[in-house]
């Protein structure tokens, strides 16, 4: 038996004043991965999240996590309850100190890991007296992760985690978020700009497009998809199009022919060697250039 998805959407639609933030979004992701969400800005990325916390409702479609319905108020309590949500903004109460505002969040969730708490004051250097509104923004950052990895969720949502912190500061946070799901187990979906970040920590990924899904799955089997084919001829490339699935773009360059696609390298291959090509080299296309052809830029 199939174990059940921790999130998963189908068919969700979701306008504001006429607008659609998304078209019909299937999305999944199991129990247990570090799935990074990747779109661009006014892709519908923020608006997924909001739905999946109960923040916003689809107009149809249907979105679950922990296999309830999100839509529900009754059961979106339930969802928060079991869920960490760090955003990109990091709300906190800025009068508080770091230790008021860790006693204050613990008093709501029953499951408050007290041994996690001072593992992440200790880890994270966060000062217990200071206030809120004096910490620097790397500082709130690492509270706000502290607040959400200390509740006991069973699924830790991100929004931009690292947004406007520098290189040191967003490695350690990273580095935190892999260690504490290999030791806890628990499931992480964040959403992020930085590309390189979410190839270093996910094993999956899901790609959106004006509010659709146009890449998803594990991050091993979508570079096993997605390759770049170059081949040499004698004279000028030919003019033929490769019948192929999954071809999302073919150059010419003088004698070479490039062709990239999302099915594999070798229906593109098999095509290729009717052309009678000189040489056939099969080429991996990196995160970056995977996101860039999903969106329909050149790679």
């Amino acid at each position: 038996m199939t174990e059940q998805p921790i999130i998963a959407t189908a068919g969700l639609y979701k306008s504001y004043d006429g607008v659609e933030a998304l078209r019909g979004l299937d999305l999944q992701v199991p129990a247990g991965s570090i799935c990074g969400f990747l779109g661009r800005n006014g892709a519908g990325k923020t608006t997924t999240i909001k739905i999946l916390l109960g923040m916003a409702r689809p107009t149809r479609g249907e979105a679950r996590v922990f296999g309830l319905p999100a839509g529900s108020p009754r059961t979106s309590t339930a969802i928060r309850l079991r869920t960490g949500f760090v955003g990109e903004e990091k709300d906190l109460y800025r009068y508080m100190t770091v230790a008021e505002i860790v006693r204050f969040t613990a008093s709501f969730y029953p499951r408050w890991r007290r041994d996690l708490e001072q593992r992440y004051l200790r880890r994270f250097e966060l000062p217990a007296e200071r206030k809120v509104k004096a910490l620097s923004r790397g500082m709130r950052t690492k509270l706000a992760l502290l607040l959400a990895l200390c509740r006991g969720a069973e699924l830790l949502i991100l929004d931009e985690p690292t947004a406007g912190l520098d290189p040191a500061m967003a490695e350690e946070v990273l580095q935190a978020l892999v260690s504490h799901v290999g030791a806890e187990g628990m499931t992480v979906f964040f959403s992020s700009h930085h590309i390189a970040e979410v190839e270093q920590i996910a094993d999956r990924i899901a790609i959106i497009d004006r509010g659709r899904s146009v890449v998803a799955g594990a991050l091993d089997d979508v570079h096993q998809a997605f390759c770049r084919v170059e081949m040499v001829f004698d004279g000028d490339a030919p003019e033929a199009e490769l019948r192929a699935p999954g071809v999302i773009r073919t150059r010419r360059n003088g004698r070479v022919l490039v062709v990239e696609s999302s099915g594999g390298a070798e229906p593109v291959v098999a095509a290729a060697q009717a052309l009678h090509p000189q040489s056939i080299d099969v080429l991996p296309l990196t995160l970056k250039e995977i996101f860039l052809a999903s969106q329909g830029e050149e790679v």
